[in-house]
C-alpha cells in the first residue's frame, strides 16, 4: 500500500519520468465509438473546375446546409463519372446557385457533367450509432433535390 501512496505522490509532484504521467490515463476505459456515414449528397453534377483556386469543393449552401455539411468540413468524394476518389473540405457556394465545383488540384480529377458523391463521416457511441440515420439527398442533372 506504500508504494501506491508514494507513486501517487511523485505522479502528483512531478517526479515522475514524463512518459509515465500518461500511465493512469492509458488505464481508463473509453467507451467505444463508431465511424458512420453522416451525410451524403449523391449524384451531384459538377458545375465547373477550377485549377487556379487553392483547393476544396464549392457546394451550394443551400444543398450542403439541407444535409448537415459544415463549411471547412472534410468531406470524402467520389466521381461516379471516372472513378476517381479524393479527400477535400467544402466551401459554401452561392444558395440555389446548384454549384458544384472542383478547386485547386481536385479540378485535375473531374470535368464539368461528372457526377459525384459526396460523404462526411462522424463518430457515434453505440447508443447514438443504434438510432442513428445519415441525412442524404439525391440530386437530378440540375442539382436540385429530388429525394
Amino acid at each position: 500500500m506504500r508504494f501506491f501512496f508514494d507513486a501517487v505522490h511523485r505522479f502528483c509532484s512531478g517526479t515522475f519520468h514524463p512518459c509515465l504521467r500518461l500511465l493512469p490515463f492509458a488505464l481508463v476505459k473509453l467507451p467505444m465509438t463508431t465511424c458512420l456515414l453522416k451525410s451524403k449528397i449523391h449524384r451531384a453534377a459538377v458545375t465547373g473546375a477550377s485549377v487556379d483556386y487553392e483547393g476544396s469543393l464549392t457546394v451550394a449552401a443551400d444543398l450542403a446546409e439541407r444535409v448537415g455539411l459544415r463549411a471547412y468540413e472534410k468531406i470524402l468524394v467520389g466521381n461516379l463519372s471516372n472513378g476517381e476518389r479524393f479527400e477535400t473540405y467544402v466551401i459554401y457556394g452561392p444558395p440555389g446557385s446548384g454549384v458544384i465545383e472542383l478547386n485547386g488540384a481536385t479540378a485535375h480529377l473531374g470535368k464539368p457533367g461528372d457526377r459525384l458523391t459526396i460523404m462526411s463521416f462522424g463518430w457515434y457511441d453505440e447508443k447514438e450509432s443504434a438510432r442513428h440515420k445519415p441525412a442524404v439527398a439525391l440530386l437530378d442533372a440540375e442539382n436540385k433535390i429530388v429525394r
